[in-house]
């Protein structure tokens, strides 16, 4: 006997054929009917990824926010692993009736586990054990020699944030500063002058910033 889809939600079943094809073999798209909590998945595209398939259930996380009715917020951007172990980065949309009650959700798994063993790899190749940096004003190779406690400092600082500094905002450069206030690194000769430098700002910028942050 064929199941009885929620209306509302069988109007999302289209989208999630479109999504996992879109974004390939490593994107599971899964959409939950929750008359059935305990074979909830009505829908679902490259289910290799987590094993499941139609009438199967949801993972325990989404099961467990259901159960104590907490779908008020969607859960979004978090991480999990699979049966298998693969690392997993996920996001649960919740689904609502015209009463706005929770009636099933929308999942998409995106598989990461190579990503997560690139980064690594990339990781390793970009590493840089000198303390020799070259800034924009030294194109003709002129470099800026610093002490290698305050260079060390300041490249952790910025690692911490996964991003080149040329993507960084300005939220963000103050964020560095911050830390490495906290760190008493501007107590260092010649901080001020090498953290501008690096975060390409100038030396007053850097004072702005601290004084923002004080």
């Amino acid at each position: 006997m064929e199941r009885k889809i929620n209306p509302i939600i069988e109007k999302f079943v289209p989208l999630v054929k479109n999504l996992g094809k879109t974004f390939g073999d490593n994107c599971e798209v899964v959409l939950h009917d929750f008359s059935d909590l305990k074979h909830s998945i009505v829908a679902i595209e490259n289910g290799h990824i987590t094993g499941r398939k139609i009438n199967d259930a949801m993972t325990e996380l989404s099961y467990k926010k259901v159960l104590e009715g907490n779908t008020k917020e969607d859960i979004l951007n978090y991480t999990g692993k699979s049966r298998d172990g693969r690392v997993l980065k996920s996001s649960t949309t919740f689904i609502r009736d015209d009463k706005g009650e929770a009636i099933g959700c929308f999942c998409v798994n995106f598989d990461i586990t190579e990503l997560v063993a690139a980064r690594k790899v990339f990781h390793d190749l970009m590493k840089i054990d000198s303390d020799l940096v070259f800034t924009k004003d030294t194109v003709d190779s002129e470099i800026n020699k610093v002490g290698n406690v305050l260079s060390q400092l300041v490249q952790k600082a910025i690692e911490d944030f996964g991003k080149p500094i040329v993507y960084m905002t300005k939220d963000e450069k103050v964020a560095v500063v911050k830390k490495l206030d906290e760190q008493g690194t501007f107590m260092i000769k010649g901080a001020i002058d090498y953290v501008a430098e690096v975060l390409c700002v100038s030396r007053y910028t850097i004072y702005n910033y601290l004084d923002e942050i004080r």
